[in-house]
């Protein structure tokens, strides 16, 4: 089978010494218990997190060489003896620690999520880590209502496209930051309620601005995949007893919250850790997938997909990461689905 192999640390986007080799008579992992289900992956996800993981930068780390990728869709190959809840020809989706860059994987029963019929495996495997984490922490975490005001940062990301689809679901008033025309015209074309464009606008200002004109006091919830100055600036537009949910850091920044003023404005700080959950709260995990397949049915959330490769085009898939090119979601895609070029 085809797989990436990450050999050494180091940015999977170099031409020089690259730390991924494609393999393409890599063996075909066998069922390692009577519960393991092998996937043919159809389509996988690129991540900001799998780009820090090959950099040796992500809070994980794993033995090399090893096998990158997270989120993935596909269809069942092989089951174990004991499976129960999966059979030959199911469509699953699923997250994995390791191991998605690949015409295989294995995994236990107990980590794959059924994927209705008829459903897009591409945006599939899209769904498991970006609308999740959005989905937890805005609905089960910051139990956002329809009297608040969301703020999404990073809103035309991956994460970020989730979160203002959610946010709207959910009634609030979305305002979204992103940067550039293009973005900018997407999160409209979503309905979003106000977008600050970072190119030619201050955010705060624009914000403010927008707050005043619909006799708003401030932001109920600030949704921050980017960190860095970006989060500090924006803290200053949040309202007494706001709701800080920590998604990531692309901005490359942690930024620092004076613990006096979590204090004194009553602010509440979520940390989010999407793998934590399947260790401590799996039940939650699935009704999340659960719920959010019920909603793409309805056509209520859409996968934006801006870029596809197929796997042995990885290192500009991790370009589009790195360059802040995508508009949602950067996937790769096997050759059997049909012609896997770059939109580039």
């Amino acid at each position: 089978m085809e797989a990436l192999l990450c050999k050494r640390l180091g940015d999977p986007t170099s031409s020089f010494e690259s730390p991924i080799e494609l393999s393409r008579n890599h063996p075909i992992p066998e069922l390692d218990s009577p519960t393991a289900v092998r996937v043919k992956v159809k389509a996988t996800s690129l991540n900001y997190g799998t780009y820090l993981q090959i950099q040796g930068k992500y809070q994980e780390k794993h033995p090399l060489p090893f096998i990158p990728g997270s989120d993935y869709a596909g269809i069942v190959d092989a089951v174990g003896p004991s499976v129960s809840k999966f059979k030959v020809g199911d469509y699953v989706c699923a997250f994995a620690p390791v191991g998605s860059y690949a015409t295989f994987i294995v995994q236990d029963q107990s980590q794959l999520f059924e994927v209705p019929k008829g459903c897009d495996l591409v945006a599939a495997a899209g769904l498991p880590i970006a609308f999740v984490t959005s989905h937890l922490t805005l609905v089960h975490r910051a139990n956002l209502t329809s009297s608040q005001v969301l703020l999404v940062l990073g809103a035309a990301g991956g994460v970020g496209l989730a979160a203002v689809q959610i946010g709207k679901i959910c009634g609030a008033v979305v305002i979204a930051v992103a940067r550039g025309a293009e973005k900018v015209q997407l999160l409209k074309s979503l309905g979003v309620d106000h977008v600050v464009d970072l190119m030619n606008q201050n955010v705060t200002a624009s914000v403010k601005e927008f707050l005043k004109s619909r006799n708003l006091k401030g932001v109920d919830v600030l949704y921050d995949p980017v960190g860095g100055n970006l989060a500090k600036e924006t803290m200053k537009l949040l309202n007494w007893g706001a709701q800080i949910l920590v998604i990531g850091f692309a901005s490359g920044e942690i930024p620092i919250i004076p613990t006096n003023i979590i204090l004194v404005k009553n602010w509440t700080v979520h940390g989010f850790y999407w793998g934590s959950y399947i260790i401590h709260q799996p039940a939650v995990l699935e009704d999340s997938v659960r719920e959010l397949f019920s909603w793409m049915e309805k056509g209520l959330i859409t996968v934006h997909v801006s870029h596809t490769y197929s796997l042995s085009e990885a290192n500009l898939a991790f370009s589009a990461i790195k360059d802040r090119k995508a508009m949602g979601k950067v996937m790769i895609v096997f050759d059997d689905m049909g012609n896997a070029s770059s939109k580039l």
